[in-house]
């Protein structure tokens, strides 16, 4: 299954007062890593996004470590599961200093919507994905 890793550091924006990441800003690096490993693919959503929605139906997130500001780590995605009309990525988050086990993991799935409806994967993100 296709996938991506991206190195990142906790950022100002994404702590809270005491901090330490607030937790659902995860899903902002999850965000950027698709939006990377579509790119990287040589699909670019830009070619769909005037024709489909792609909203995240269900996403899920365990923290077993803390992730504090400044902290330096890995992210990775990787297509889980792609089905008609929706996708499923899962994501792991490995901290530099303690990379022998994920800090954060979890899963995000998304549905392509057309006219307000599940709408079929087109042929070149599918082909993208897969190939």
């Amino acid at each position: 299954m296709k996938s991506i890793e991206l190195k990142k550091t906790v950022r100002w924006a994404d702590a809270d007062p005491a901090g330490i990441i607030y937790y659902p800003r995860i899903f902002d690096y999850v965000g950027e890593c698709e939006w990377e490993l579509l790119h990287s693919l040589g699909f670019s959503w830009e070619e769909l996004k005037d024709t489909y929605l792609l909203p995240r139906v269900h996403v899920e997130c365990n923290y077993k470590k803390i992730l504090k500001l400044g902290a330096a780590f890995t992210i990775r995605l990787r297509l889980k599961a792609l089905g008609r009309t929706s996708i499923t990525y899962e994501f792991e988050v490995l901290l530099d200093d303690a990379p022998e086990e994920a800090a954060v993991y979890g899963s995000v799935t998304s549905v392509l919507v057309r006219d307000g409806r599940a709408a079929e994967i087109p042929a070149a993100l599918r082909d993208a994905l897969t190939s």
